[in-house]
């Protein structure tokens, strides 16, 4: 069996056992632009859908979940690698995005997230006219 140790790690995860989580801990993410919608995939293996909130409020999206320890209180842990407690992240939404219109999922262990560009954000064709008021150019 091989083994690695860092040295770190392990005195985060002890100061969390013996401390508890003082602080929501971050999930990771990926973010991109696919056509006239962003993207947001959150990695959160283990949670159950029911624990998630997603809420916006002025442009930031709050995202927040838990992940209860699988143990039972009265259990000695021999080793507690996987994260457990609350899970946090923030995002700024820019005015060109839709935030009425998120639309959430959650699959094999990712929380995906796609928010519509706002139709007035939009690229759009102008119409150029001439000085008599006849159409000449487009642009």
């Amino acid at each position: 069996m091989l083994m690695r140790t860092d040295p770190f790690r392990d005195l985060d995860r002890l100061a969390q056992q013996v401390f508890g989580s003082a602080r929501p801990s971050a999930m990771a993410m990926d973010a991109y632009r696919s056509g006239d919608e962003f993207v947001v995939h959150f990695d959160l293996p283990g949670i159950d859908p029911e624990s998630i909130e997603l809420d916006v409020e002025r442009n930031v999206l709050n995202v927040r979940a838990e992940r209860p320890s699988p143990a039972p209180e009265e259990a000695e842990l021999l080793v507690a690698e996987r994260p457990t407690g609350t899970f946090t992240r923030q995002l700024f939404l820019g005015e060109t995005l839709d935030t009425d219109r998120i639309d959430a999922s959650y699959e094999a262990g990712v929380l995906t997230l796609r928010i519509p560009v706002a139709e007035q954000a939009k690229p759009r064709r102008i119409h150029i006219t001439g000085g008599d008021g006849r159409r000449q150019l487009a642009g």
